[in-house]
């Protein structure tokens, strides 16, 4: 005799970079605890950070062929077409043999066919956008979605479907915390007598920060200042050579509750996730926003915490000409940086995870 499935049947489809994929984990950890019986399937690209991060948190993985299209003329863009038509049959099949309850989307390109295909078979649709000004994939899919959780209000205005907006925050990891900052140190092979800085330009790296940090790094070293260094994968052969003594650098770091423990400043692109991260745990920042992202989305996330004397920020096209005086003055100013901790917090919404787990939940109760 044939057992009954749960009801509790999630899909989740997101990635690319960590800014589309963590806030998936984040729920998908949510709901694992709340329902340990709940199936859970995860799909993506082979190519990209989910096909690594996802099995390491235990999570079912499923890939499609899909890839972005490139802005630029690129050889890869004559295939487009086709790789939308595979990823949706492709999608279509994962789908009905999977049979979700809820499909969550969390952007990016590989969201469009999967959450598409589970939308057909009649799975509630539920959609995350991190960042202010929204994605193509969650514009084009908002019609089909049941909700929409946002993380900033500003948002609101890109969406037609107001009446499924929520204003929820981004999700973070709940397995995200601060630990012993000696322990943590002692991870990286870092000093306990030293000041450190992280340095995080999101999954992908940023060119402008890796080069300006290069750049710095004896001086940096004169003050006493240590460095932990996420390159990111595109960069790091580029920048491993200045791996030695105070200078700890990594392509990607998965630890992020130890390299956060670490430091006593950070340094980082002003995505929505490191916002929500360090706004949780309460970090001094400094961000350097990226200027290739839709709308200046960056720079805005992070000139309202500027703006609350909540962080402190760095142009992208003066990272170069500013980032000594700014990191150096402010890594042994105690009273500042006690100052920005104390402020960020307020921008942490840290039930965003519970919240949406909730909701997804109890839609796949009503099916």
């Amino acid at each position: 005799m044939k057992m009954n499935r749960t009801p509790y049947r999630f899909i989740f489809a997101g990635g690319g970079t960590g800014g589309h994929l963590y806030p998936a984990l984040a729920v998908a950890q949510q709901i694992r605890e709340m329902k340990p019986e709940a199936e859970i399937l995860f799909v993506g690209t082979k190519n990209k950070i989910e096909a690594r991060v996802v099995p390491e948190h235990d999570f079912n993985f499923r890939t499609i062929w899909i890839s972005g299209f490139a802005r630029k003329f690129n050889l890869n863009n004559i295939l487009f077409p086709v790789k939308i038509l595979v990823s949706v049959l492709q999608s279509l099949g994962i789908n009905f043999g999977f049979k979700p309850r809820v499909a969550i989307g969390s952007g990016a390109y590989v969201s469009g066919p999967v959450v598409w295909a589970a939308y057909l078979i009649g799975a509630k649709v539920v959609l995350l956008e991190q960042n202010s000004y929204p994605g193509l994939t969650n514009r084009l899919l908002e019609k089909k979605a049941t909700e929409i959780h946002i993380t900033f209000e500003e948002s609101k205005k890109y969406f037609r479907e107001q009446a499924k907006l929520k204003v929820t925050g981004n999700p973070i990891r709940i397995s995200l915390k601060l630990t012993d900052k000696i322990e943590a140190l002692s991870i990286f092979g870092l000093h306990p007598s030293k000041k450190t800085l992280l340095v995080i330009g999101g999954s992908g790296g940023a060119k402008s920060l890796n080069h300006a940090i290069a750049k710095n790094l004896q001086k940096f070293e004169e003050l006493g200042i240590q460095v932990l260094w996420q390159t990111g994968k595109v960069y790091y052969q580029e920048f491993r050579r200045y791996n030695e003594n105070d200078v700890k650098v990594m392509e990607y770091i998965s630890d992020m509750s130890a390299a956060y423990s670490a430091c006593d400043l950070v340094l980082a692109r002003a995505g929505a996730t490191t916002i929500a991260e360090v706004s949780m745990l309460g970090l001094p920042v400094v961000f350097v926003p990226s200027a290739n992202v839709a709308a200046d989305h960056q720079f805005k996330n992070a000139k309202a915490l500027v703006d609350a004397n909540a962080a402190e920020l760095i142009a992208d096209k003066e990272v170069e000409v500013e980032l000594f005086d700014k990191i150096s003055k402010l890594m042994f100013d105690e009273e500042r940086k006690n100052a920005l901790r104390k402020n960020i917090v307020a921008f942490a919404k840290p039930n965003a995870a519970y919240e949406i787990a909730k909701r997804a939940i109890e839609l796949a109760e009503t099916l």
